[in-house]
């Protein structure tokens, strides 16, 4: 009997205080784990320890899975869990696999019939997008944006939303709305970018769409000084923006 994948959820901030409530059910779970594919051997021991890992790490093995990566290593990160040994896979903060690296093993892992178990966790991505007030139905996450300021205007351009509002009772025609699944147009545009650039990204948006678009800015999810905010870009135009500056943070555009 092979083994079984684990994708093991971290906690998104370090200013964390209730982890032990969040994430009750990991502890039993991650403490029968003595293998790991990881995102970086240094912030994973502090990770494990938020989630009530016990473990002696020295005893421990950890594959690092990330950009740097030979990908012709991955395939050896599995051979434990071939032969039926449970191991596990954490990123950074979050859930693995989203707006993280870990999709190629997870796919490896199907095509080697490797059950994968997605423990139960948070994304920083999906609890701003339920906190935003926006289309929560219809929605795509487009990971960075381009770091030039004209390309990256470019793309702000062509993600704001331009279908009719359904509020207010007014209905959108099936015809509108598949065209609006085909193209991303009517639905929520997610995005992130690097925290030191985050200031820049919020100026272009302001500056390139259209005044009627909402803009949710989701700072530091769950961390203590967390802040959500969904206002129209003309709204956004008034009022004193917050300082973003290396704070992880969520945006999102829509209608």
């Amino acid at each position: 009997m092979k083994g079984v994948l684990y994708l093991i959820p971290v906690p998104i901030s370090d200013e964390e205080e209730n982890s032990g409530l969040v994430y009750p059910l990991l502890e039993s779970t991650v403490n029968t784990l003595s293998e790991f594919i990881v995102e970086d051997l240094k912030t994973t021991r502090r990770s494990l320890r938020k989630i009530f890992f016990t473990g002696e790490f020295d005893k421990m093995t950890f594959h690092v899975l990330n950009k740097h990566t030979d990908t012709k290593s991955i395939g050896s990160f599995l051979a434990s869990a071939d032969k039926g040994k449970n191991i596990g896979l954490l990123s950074e903060a979050g859930m693995p696999c989203i707006a993280d690296p870990g999709s190629d093993i997870v796919r490896l892992a199907h095509s080697k019939n490797i059950r994968v178990v997605p423990l139960y966790g948070q994304s920083s991505i999906f609890l701003a997008l339920a906190a935003s007030g926006l289309n929560g139905q219809n929605f795509i996450f487009h990971g960075y944006l381009p770091k030039e300021q004209k390309e990256r205007r470019k793309k702000l351009k062509e993600l704001s939303p331009s279908l009719p509002s359904q509020r207010g009772g007014t209905t959108t025609s099936p015809s509108s709305l598949q065209e609006g699944f085909r193209t991303g147009l009517g639905c929520t545009h997610i995005f992130i970018e690097t925290p030191y650039r985050n200031n820049h990204l919020l100026s272009d948006i302001l500056s390139t769409c259209s005044p009627e678009t909402l803009l949710c800015v989701a700072m530091n999810v769950t961390g203590k000084s967390e802040m959500i905010l969904t206002k129209s870009i003309a709204e956004w135009r008034k009022v004193v923006l917050p300082s973003l500056d290396k704070q992880p943070t969520v945006f999102l555009l829509g209608r």
